[in-house]
């Protein structure tokens, strides 16, 4: 079994190669049920398991702690950690840091989508929200199109600084802003990657030829766009079943009576697919709106594509000095603690 910490997962998964096997992978079937939900201590704090497999091949559990009140105490308020598994002798085969792939597979879903259905000239993207996805976000589109502007919009003009600072040092020249409304009057591609509960973006602020991914309210009660956009745009999702249940603007908009269930033209898995009656943008003034709450399909194409690129330390590595042989001057012994695994 191996350990394959943050680090180790974010050096494995450059975002352009990431997106070609979640491309890949998800032309194949991959079975999944309903994720698991608990709540151990009877209040907010929720644990999330959500399993996916390739029977004969191999399976994915992603186990998720949701713990708001870790903010006020600085400390992350999600994390996980994902077990791969043999489906041919049932041995672990990986435990992997689930947190960083889940940033990282819901960043490479999101651009491959935009590829699908934003106008293929777009240049200028606008990520809203300033929270751990930001970067991410803009790191993975860049990684599809040929940006020459990118916007970071958040409430806190220090919060969307900070993220264009980390851009900069992948080499990624963006800008901060918290004007929204203008900022959606000259954008391409926007990646709203929030945990808002009101929404924020009216649906007179965006612009025909705009593609919008609607990413970060990922429950009923949660919105980042008016759901009175809804009816005007050509929609699509991750998945019905996910969306159609607990896809915040889509799950409000179907409830008020403004769209139905009929107006979800498909899932990403069918515009890869490329059927005959599945089209995603149909002209250049279209609207196309990107609605996802995750599925644990992405996980694991991801962990698989991690697994896949993981060369372990090799096992005499910790034998390297026996006891009973003298360790050369200048150097110690390698122990647990040095090893990067």
């Amino acid at each position: 079994m191996q350990f394959i910490p943050k680090d180790e997962v974010a050096r494995l998964t450059p975002y352009g190669a990431l997106i070609q096997s979640l491309a890949k992978g998800l032309r194949e079937p991959i079975e999944s049920p309903p994720r698991s939900h608990f709540n151990p201590n009877h209040d907010a704090s929720t644990v999330l398991i959500m399993p996916a497999w390739r029977p004969n091949r191999m399976m994915g559990t992603k186990i998720v702690s949701i713990w708001p009140e870790n903010n006020a105490r600085g400390k992350p308020a999600v994390s996980a950690v994902y077990v791969l598994t043999s489906c041919e002798d049932g041995t672990t085969l990986a435990v992997i840091d689930g947190t960083e792939l889940t940033l990282r597979r819901t960043a490479a879903a999101a651009a491959l989508a935009a590829r699908l259905l934003a106008r293929p000239g777009s240049t200028r993207l606008a990520v809203l929200g300033t929270g751990a996805l930001s970067a991410h976000m803009a790191m993975a589109h860049h990684s599809v199109f040929k940006l020459s502007e990118t916007v970071i919009w958040g409430r806190q003009l220090d919060k969307a600084q900070a993220v264009v600072d980390e851009l900069a040092k992948v080499g990624i020249a963006a800008r901060a802003t918290t004007n929204l409304e203008s900022t959606l009057a000259a954008i391409d591609i926007v990646a709203a990657v929030t945990t808002a509960t009101a929404p924020f973006i009216r649906s007179e602020w965006v612009k025909p030829g705009t593609h919008l991914g609607l990413i970060g309210a990922f429950t009923a009660n949660m919105a980042e766009a008016e759901p009175q956009l809804l009816p005007g745009v050509r929609l699509f999702v991750d998945t019905r079943e996910g969306v159609l249940q607990k896809g915040g603007e889509v799950w409000q908009a179907l409830r008020a009576g403004l769209i139905s269930e009929a107006d979800v033209r498909g899932e990403l898995t069918e515009l890869l697919a490329s059927s005959p009656h599945m089209t995603g943008r149909s002209s250049e003034q279209d609207i196309t709106v990107y609605k996802s709450v995750g599925f644990a399909a992405l996980d694991l194409i991801a962990a698989e594509h991690v697994l896949q690129g993981f060369t372990p330390l090799p096992a005499p590595a910790l034998m390297a000095y026996p006891a009973t042989t003298s360790v050369p001057t200048g150097q110690k012994p390698p122990s647990k603690t040095d090893s990067p695994r």
